[in-house]
């Protein structure tokens, strides 16, 4: 993208800007966003003056994003490059081999050392982004190129930028825009955990020594409903999925391998949903099954973020109280 230094039809009063804005809002080659808002249109043509953007360009790498305007990472790239001040920016990706590459852009600015901007896959982790529905499932390392762009730019260009953030940026952001509870409201426990009612007791191993042949079948059963065998997956290619071992084998074997922890949460809650619904298999025995599945995953759903968390937690309590309620009503009514 390049900025243009004649910017054609703009107007020169207020009263021409409105009436521009009007006409700009009823028109169907404008962003959807703006269609319709003539007010809007006017905002996003103001903050395009202010940093050097023509009216049409204005309107289509400004956006709101939070009741907040904010510039597409190409137009930033644009805007800085166009200052008189820029020397050069550089990115790349370094480690991309590993299981943490890392975005890298670095802002040159004229007579001042360069700024250095990084962001990895851990750091992504880290703010609950790696893996998430949208551009962060389908285009993962354009978004940590946009991360390390924008944090470079602001740093080494505000001027340029006057205080703008990137709107990859700031779809990431929480809507604050969200109605607040009444203040009589309950308050919600610091740790959403807190929430989850406390699990039905396991059954200990003075009681039984469970024979699991018929859950680990049920196991490769469901495992070959819900996902295809794979390989050992590279740490970048794939998340594994583990199901207990049978007999003497202690190691647990993966039975599937996913591109996003989302494919990865439904396998695994698909297997433990059949699990519980096993008939065949005592309680006890699904019970125990389910708490070896949940073991040795334990590394993946550590990895995940906190709702995702939850949600498993909530559905493995839910699962074992199920299975509770079910041997109870067998202990008291043992004719049925």
């Amino acid at each position: 993208m390049q900025l243009t230094t004649r910017p054609g039809f703009a107007p020169t009063t207020f009263s021409e800007a409105k009436q521009f804005a009007e006409e700009l809002a009823s028109s169907s080659l404008v962003p959807k966003a703006y269609t319709g808002k003539p007010l809007d249109v006017l905002v996003a043509m103001q903050w395009g003056a202010e940093i050097g953007l023509a009216p049409m360009q204005a309107l289509q790498n400004i956006a709101v994003i939070n009741g907040k305007p904010s510039v597409y990472g190409d137009a930033a790239m644009a805007l800085v490059q166009a200052s008189p001040h820029c020397e050069d920016i550089e990115e790349y990706f370094e480690n991309e081999n590993t299981p943490n590459p890392v975005a890298v852009c670095v802002a040159k600015r004229r007579g001042r050392k360069p700024v250095v901007a990084k962001f990895s896959v851990e750091d992504a982790k880290r703010a609950g982004l790696w893996g998430k529905q949208g551009p962060w499932q389908a285009y993962p390392k354009r978004m940590m190129q946009m991360r390390a762009r924008g944090f470079a730019l602001r740093d080494a260009f505000p001027d340029a930028l006057k205080g703008l953030i990137t709107v990859e940026e700031a779809q990431d952001f929480p809507d604050e825009a969200k109605p607040r509870p009444p203040k009589d409201a309950t308050p919600l426990p610091a740790n959403p955990l807190d929430m989850i009612p406390p699990p039905a007791p396991l059954p200990t191993a003075d009681e039984y020594v469970p024979d699991l042949d018929e859950i680990n079948a049920e196991l490769q059963n469901a495992a070959a409903e819900s996902a295809e065998p794979a390989a050992e997956p590279d740490a970048l290619d794939g998340v594994p999925l583990y199901v207990p071992s049978k007999g003497e084998n202690t190691d647990p074997r993966i039975i599937s391998a996913h591109g996003t922890y989302q494919e990865w949460s439904d396998a695994y809650e698909a297997i433990a949903e059949k699990t519980l619904t096993a008939g065949k298999a005592p309680e006890r025995q699904r019970m125990t099954a389910l708490r070896q599945l949940k073991d040795v995953n334990k590394d993946t759903i550590d990895r995940l973020d906190l709702v995702a968390k939850t949600k498993h937690t909530e559905h493995y309590q839910r699962r074992l109280k199920i299975l509770g309620a079910t041997m109870n009503d067998k202990e008291k009514n043992p004719g049925e």
